[in-house]
């Protein structure tokens, strides 16, 4: 593509330098994930794209995914709406309905066709939305009244009305219903978004759950309507297709907690009793004046209480993914603006070669093609 033949020398000699002088890179061996045999351990993390006009998938998606497709590597979609409450920003796609489903089946396929597997992030987003994304107008829904401020574009997100204990079930259902739909919509798996302080993480931290009910209080209460959810969803698509990601040392939205190690241990033990495949966590990081990350939070004692894969997240570069995985600290790494900007990102990992700096002010325009699929590949010669 445009802009990367003239680097093709200096690539193709970083490649060579580095085959001489590399023995195995870590984040390239393979691994076993439940029935999948995976090639590398580099995961496209879900990313927020909005160019879903509508709340529905576009065919642009097709080229978005493809590209970043490898075989046998793992992939997850950015996040995706269960209901039409679920929606808080725009054009971001949903799997409530049968148009939506249709629209994600030549994506899926997309990355089937190059032998990717491919799992869907089943998404709401609670509080965190106003009155236009909701139906008929109405207050977002979440586990509490009370509000979270600043919203997006200088409009504050809208006042949330907390849900009344009999309607949970019915948000639970949304799940299992999303679930079903993304089966039939052809995807691998199902990850259930439970963190970065949308309506899953609103539940399970204190900072934003303040209910008095059985979905409220003791941390128990808190993890009741999460655990519920996956329960659901793994009832109706099977344990080994299902995923779930956490954020517990985070407190994206005002969503945080008071006891995050404490959340984080009893998350991992309680999914373990339904055998999922993976529990999926993102670490705060911090940047060091030497430019090196630090991070505040080790992921250990929930890598180690959780019995599935363990997926790590949060601003992990080439280094710091191989350390991970070659110090068992976790089974694979996600990668989300390093991936976007490259869409051959392992291959990159794999040769050491440089990589494209991601643009920040494309990552959510709705633009079909600019900061989306214009990314440079590597134009190595055979």
């Amino acid at each position: 593509m445009g802009g990367a033949t003239t680097a093709v020398a200096a690539v193709s000699a970083t490649a060579n330098t580095t085959a001489s002088t590399t023995t195995t890179v870590p984040l390239l061996t393979p691994y076993k994930m439940g029935k999948f045999n995976l090639s590398h351990r580099v995961v496209l993390a879900p990313l927020t794209r909005m160019r879903s006009f509508n709340n529905i998938p576009q065919p642009h998606a097709i080229k978005y995914y493809s590209q970043r497709t490898t075989k046998d590597g793992f992939h997850i979609a950015e996040a995706t709406g269960v209901s039409d409450t679920a929606q808080g920003y725009p054009n971001t796609p949903g799997i409530w309905n049968k148009e939506q489903i249709e629209a994600w089946k030549p994506i899926v396929n997309a990355v089937h066709e190059k032998g990717g597997i491919f799992f869907c992030q089943l998404w709401h987003v609670g509080r965190v939305s106003t009155y236009e994304y909701q139906p008929n107008g109405e207050a977002p829904i979440s586990c509490t009244s009370k509000g979270v401020t600043p919203g997006t574009d200088g409009v504050d997100w809208s006042p949330p009305r907390a849900l009344r204990t009999e309607e949970i079930p019915q948000i639970v259902n949304h799940f299992r219903l999303a679930a079903r739909n993304a089966i039939e919509a052809g995807f691998d798996g199902v990850e259930i978004h439970g963190a970065n302080g949308y309506l899953v993480d609103q539940f399970m931290k204190d900072h934003a759950n303040d209910r008095t009910d059985q979905y409220g209080g003791s941390l128990e209460n808190r993890c009741r309507f999460p655990l519920e959810i996956v329960e659901a969803v793994v009832n109706e698509i099977g344990s080994e297709r299902v995923g779930m990601r956490l954020s517990p040392f985070a407190a994206y939205m005002e969503a945080g907690d008071s006891n995050p190690e404490a959340l984080g241990l009893y998350m991992a033990k309680a999914l373990n009793k339904f055998q999922i495949l993976y529990l999926h966590v993102i670490e705060p990081r911090m940047i060091k004046l030497n430019d090196k990350y630090e991070t505040p939070h080790s992921l250990l004692p929930i890598r180690s209480a959780f019995n599935g894969t363990f997926i790590a997240a949060g601003g992990y570069d080439r280094d710091d993914g191989n350390k991970a995985i070659a110090e068992n600290y976790a089974d694979l790494v996600a990668y989300g603006r390093l991936f976007l900007a490259n869409p051959d990102l392992p291959k990159r990992f794999e040769i050491n070669a440089p990589l494209n700096k991601y643009n920040r002010s494309t990552f959510y325009i709705p633009d079909p093609v600019v900061g989306y699929t214009d990314y440079p590949f590597l134009e190595v010669p055979a």
